[in-house]
């Protein structure tokens, strides 16, 4: 038994029956450490309906235990109704309190993993690299904001894959691959909702995921895309992104998570790095534009540009974005090198690992720059 699947879902339940998020979220976690404890010798029938079942009489309990709370005993002591709400329906109004606005996208992260993912609040802290109780207070802040708030009105779909996207990128590091939770999370999300950006985002992350594990060397260096071994990359997965990809295009409903795929899916499906579709992937980033006109998308352009219509095309698009722009000189040193100006690309290189966000990109610049030093040196 998953108890993870399950949490969302009964964590819901309580929300709408009356109990705010935070003693709801206390609640199920009571109960789940007594599943553990009770399920091995004697699984529940229905597991869900008992977690509900015990985590509600935790909740009373904790309520008639809290004198400042006693105003509220009318209302807990009732008997509650069902509801007409199904399981995927509290799942996906969680999926919103947890997005909501009021909270930071450090805070929103952290609660849908905590509540939606199941995670533990160690494993949460072990994949952000932060102290266990640093974890614990930004998720206990991110609790009180959101309880009370009653969603009266339909979430924001668009912010609840915001957060899966960041958790996404994440990758992994610690216990937790953050990257595959992700896309077990987006996946749900999709099967609940009828957005096309949510199969979008599905696709997109499925189309990443299938390159994994080609984008590093055995000794852990990074591996360009166009250097990739692409026997290494996951077909079964690239084809499920294609199809979902597809369907989601099908319904004549654009965004920027649908547009980012079907760059992802024009590379997946280019047999080498020399029969990339480079004018399509143009095209699509003009599309993405249109969505989100990010400095970033303008940089990844350009290198598209320049492989669709030669180095220097791609050196006029990038003369027109800030020079102090994350990896623009990494850019600046790759679209010089393809127009053979080998001595400007090796200290544009340099220059680039100098002000690499971390050790992995900048030892993969550095050797670049040494690759193009010695090949000058030797011409």
């Amino acid at each position: 038994m998953n108890y993870r699947e399950l949490t969302p879902s009964v964590i819901g339940v309580l929300v709408r029956r009356g109990a705010d998020f935070a003693a709801a979220e206390d609640a199920v976690q009571d109960a789940l450490l007594e599943a553990l404890r009770v399920w091995p010798a004697d699984p529940p029938r229905d597991p869900k309906a008992w977690l509900v079942r015990v985590a509600w009489r935790r909740f009373l309990d904790a309520v008639r235990a809290d004198a400042a709370r006693r105003r509220r005993e009318d209302l807990v002591d009732e008997q509650p109704q069902p509801g007409p709400a199904s399981s995927a329906d509290d799942t996906l109004m969680l999926y919103f309190l947890c997005a909501h606005p009021s909270l930071t996208p450090s805070s929103a992260v952290a609660l849908t993993l905590r509540a939606v993912g199941g995670l533990t609040t160690r494993q949460i802290a072990d994949a952000y690299l932060v102290p266990e109780a640093t974890m614990a207070q930004r998720i206990s802040r991110a609790k009180r904001t959101v309880s009370g708030v009653r969603l009266d009105q339909p979430g924001d779909v668009a912010t609840v894959l915001r957060v899966l996207y960041l958790v996404f990128n994440e990758g992994y590091s610690g216990d937790v691959d953050l990257a595959a939770e992700a896309i077990r999370l987006a996946r749900q999300l999709a099967t609940m909702t009828d957005h096309p950006e949510a199969a979008g985002l599905l696709a997109l992350m499925l189309l990443h995921h299938a390159r994994r594990d080609s984008r590093t060397a055995p000794d852990g260096s990074l591996v360009p895309l166009a250097e990739q071994d692409r026997g290494r990359w996951d077909t079964a997965l690239i084809a499920e992104g294609v199809e979902i990809l597809q369907a989601a295009l099908a319904r004549d409903r654009l965004g920027e998570y649908q547009a980012q795929a079907a760059i992802a899916a024009l590379h997946a499906d280019a047999p080498d790095a020399a029969r990339t579709d480079w004018v399509q992937i143009v095209e699509w980033y003009d599309e993405l534009l249109r969505f989100t006109d990010s400095p970033v998308v303008r940089l990844n352009r350009a290198v598209a540009v320049g492989e669709a219509d030669g180095p220097r095309a791609g050196l006029a698009a990038l003369a027109e974005l800030d020079d102090s722009l994350p990896r623009h000189t990494a850019v600046a040193a790759h679209l010089h090198e393809r127009d053979g100006d080998v001595a400007r690309a090796a200290r544009l290189y340099a220059e680039a690992a100098r002000k690499a966000p971390n050790l992995a990109e900048r030892d993969h610049l550095t050797r670049q720059a040494a690759r193009l030093n010695a090949r000058h040196k030797a011409g």
